[in-house]
């Protein structure tokens, strides 16, 4: 048995000596210090052995184990730092070569033009308002006076989750839960994303945002709607911009108008983008309908007030000279870079 453990300790030391891999190194320790390893093995043997020898061969078993083990740790030792060695002289870092620049995000151009809007209409004592997506038709037509056979609430205008929830057509509906609320004077504007089944082409798509406008106060007239968009509209393009007020039909206001801007591309010239007209539809206006008011418990006799819904979109094209609205859901990086 003793010739047996001699043979064993030289043997793994010669083994382990020339191992070049910590896993072998591993595998080499479980052959010979495992629980089915060698020096196990004669472990498991000493039981045949007289009381006297025992001891004897108890200790020099121990001994050869305390060594292997001892070997073991150092040759792992040696081995990880070679490979550390290794790696540093494979991934050296010269660091005076130049850095990588990171692409670093941008404001949506949308968001830019939102929060020019809003910091314009809460100058002129404006407060932001918001409301859900998915409405009810009450709030988005009933309440507006748009009836039941109106062309806004067929299906192929509206998208319908059931008979009275759809994702809203327009942010009037937070204007009615607004003024359901609060009782004058209102000042608000809702901002937000509307849906509507709308072909996609360079000025339309199914989802885009609108920002509503709502004030009802005492002795409002259509002359303070019109001071206030003309207002608005010189704060964002500037005093040269061209404004054009049509009569039109809202359901929920009385009178209505469509306020136009003077097309940016052609400058009124006629062009693909205003298609031929030389002017680009802005927003609808117009003085509450008294209906509305009294669906919202506000008296008509005593208050009065306008409205207006403004496309976002159509708001940053003119303002950045975007000729297809296309351009703002794309993720085109190198369309939304210039506006770092």
């Amino acid at each position: 048995m003793k010739e047996q453990l001699q043979n064993i300790k030289e043997q793994a030391l010669k083994t382990i000596g020339d191992c070049v891999d910590v896993k072998q190194l591993d595998d080499l320790r479980v052959k010979y210090l495992g629980k089915k390893g060698e020096l196990t093995a004669i472990l498991k043997s000493m039981g045949k052995l007289s009381a006297e020898e025992r001891p004897v061969m108890g200790q020099l078993a121990n001994d050869v184990r305390q060594s292997l083990e001892s070997f073991i740790a150092q040759k792992q030792s040696q081995l990880k730092s070679a490979l550390m060695e290794q790696r540093l002289k494979k991934e050296t870092l010269d660091v005076t070569m130049p850095g990588k620049q990171q692409a670093m995000g941008v404001r949506h151009p949308l968001n830019i033009v939102l929060d020019e809007l809003k910091e314009i209409f809460r100058g002129m004592g404006y407060t932001v308002v918001d409301g859900p997506e998915v409405e009810e038709t009450k709030y988005v037509f009933d309440m507006l006076l748009t009836e039941d056979g109106h062309p806004a609430r067929d299906e192929q205008d509206t998208f319908y989750i059931t008979d009275d929830i759809l994702l809203r057509t327009q942010t009037s509906s937070v204007q009615i839960r607004t003024m359901l609320k609060n009782k004058p004077p209102i000042a608000i504007i809702s901002p937000g994303r509307v849906y509507r089944p709308d072909a996609v082409d360079g000025t339309h798509s199914p989802i885009f945002h609108q920002c509503e406008g709502l004030v009802i106060d005492k002795n409002i007239t259509f002359g303070d709607l019109k001071g206030t968009l003309e207002t608005f509209a010189k704060r964002l393009y500037g005093d040269d911009v061209k404004l054009r007020f049509r009569p039109h039909h809202f359901p929920y206001t009385e009178p209505s108008a469509e306020v136009d801007l003077q097309c940016f591309k052609c400058g009124g010239k006629g062009c693909p983008l205003c298609k031929g007209e030389g002017w680009i539809e802005m927003l609808g206006s117009g003085i509450v309908h008294p209906q509305v008011l009294i669906n919202c418990d506000i008296d008509p006799e005593e208050y009065s007030g306008f409205a207006f819904g403004i496309g976002l979109e159509r708001i940053a094209m003119m303002r950045y000279n975007i000729d297809d609205m296309r351009l703002l859901y794309e993720n085109d990086q190198r369309f939304l870079a210039q506006f770092r």
